[in-house]
């Protein structure tokens, strides 16, 4: 199991804002013929990447192809248990990726219509964010 990370950071630890705008970009279905858009904010770590990636190559078996156009680089920390206030920040538990409103997270192509919708909506169910599938040439 190869969860997605950053090959290397500039810093270990980064200051992680809340997310309240839509995105600008990434907002169409560019490479596949169906995608997977946000229609909220937040946060998708690795691990809720990973599992939505198996449901979707799951269905699609060796004749679609998968984009992922979101990458988890936003490093999570976490302080260990019964830790007293203070000691500095904790260590990098995971990492995310922002997913700003409106943004596509997943492209899929080779399967049709009703077999897109179907595995689309399931790979959706494994992440924290409402999504909904678009298909090439749709506005919003």
């Amino acid at each position: 199991m190869s969860l997605l990370t950053p090959k290397n950071r500039k810093y270990r630890k980064e200051h992680v804002k809340p997310i309240s705008w839509a995105a600008s970009k990434g907002t169409y279905v560019s490479f596949g013929q169906f995608g997977l858009k946000a229609t909220t904010s937040g946060f998708v770590t690795s691990r809720q990447l990973e599992a939505a990636r198996k449901v979707i190559v799951r269905y699609t078996r060796k004749v679609g192809k998968v984009w992922f156009r979101v990458f988890p680089n936003v490093p999570l920390t976490k302080i260990g248990l019964e830790m007293p206030m203070g000691k500095g920040k904790g260590e990098v538990e995971q990492y995310a990726a922002r997913v700003k409103k409106w943004k596509i997270v997943f492209e899929v192509d080779g399967v049709s219509k009703d077999e897109a919708q179907e595995l689309l909506i399931k790979a959706s169910k494994k992440l924290p964010i409402i999504c909904r599938v678009v298909e090439r040439g749709e506005i919003r």
